[in-house]
C-alpha cells in the first residue's frame, strides 16, 4: 500500500518557536518527527516534491510570500510533525592569479548563475553537483594559469 502524499500549502512555525516546543518534542519521543533534507537552491523553491528521512512523500506549494528555512514547521498534528533541515553546502575555493583573472572568474561565474562568497582574494562557489562539474566549468582558466583551486572553501 502507498503511503498519501503530504500536501503543504502553509508553514506551521518555526521549530525554535517555545510555543511549538512541547508538541514537536512528545512527537519525536513517539517516533512521528519527520525531516526533510534541503540543499539551498531547494530553499528558494515554493513548488517542489520532496522525500522525508521516513520515507514520506510531501508535495509543497507555498503562496509567494512564504519562504522555507532551516527549522521551518511544515506539517504539525497530532500524529506528525515535518520539519525542513539545511543540508550542508560545499564549497569550491579559487583564487585568481591577478586582478584580470579576477574579473574574468567573476564574469564567469556570474554567466554560470553561480552562488558564491567571498574570503578576501579567495572566491567560494557554492556546489549543488560534482566538483567535477565545477572543475571542467572552470577548465580553461585553470590549465592557462589564471586561477587555480585553493581548497574546500
Amino acid at each position: 500500500m502507498a503511503n498519501e502524499v503530504l500536501r503543504i500549502e502553509r508553514i506551521v512555525g518555526e521549530a525554535a518557536d517555545p510555543a511549538l516546543h512541547d508538541a514537536l518534542h512528545r512527537l519525536e519521543h513517539a517516533g512521528r518527527l519527520e525531516y526533510v533534507m534541503l540543499g539551498a537552491d531547494d530553499m528558494l523553491r515554493r513548488r517542489q516534491r520532496v522525500t522525508t528521512d521516513r520515507g514520506n512523500e510531501c508535495a509543497i506549494a507555498l503562496a509567494r510570500e512564504d519562504k522555507l528555512f532551516d527549522g521551518a514547521v511544515l506539517v504539525l498534528d497530532h500524529d506528525r510533525a515535518v520539519v525542513v533541515r539545511a543540508a550542508a553546502t560545499s564549497w569550491l575555493a579559487v583564487a585568481p592569479a591577478d586582478v584580470a583573472a579576477a574579473i574574468e572568474l567573476g564574469y564567469c561565474s556570474g554567466n554560470m548563475h553561480w552562488r558564491v562568497a567571498f574570503a578576501g582574494s579567495v572566491l567560494r562557489i557554492a556546489m549543488n553537483g560534482p566538483k567535477a562539474d565545477y572543475l571542467a566549468r572552470l577548465a580553461p582558466l585553470i590549465a592557462a594559469g589564471r586561477i587555480k583551486e585553493v581548497g574546500d572553501g
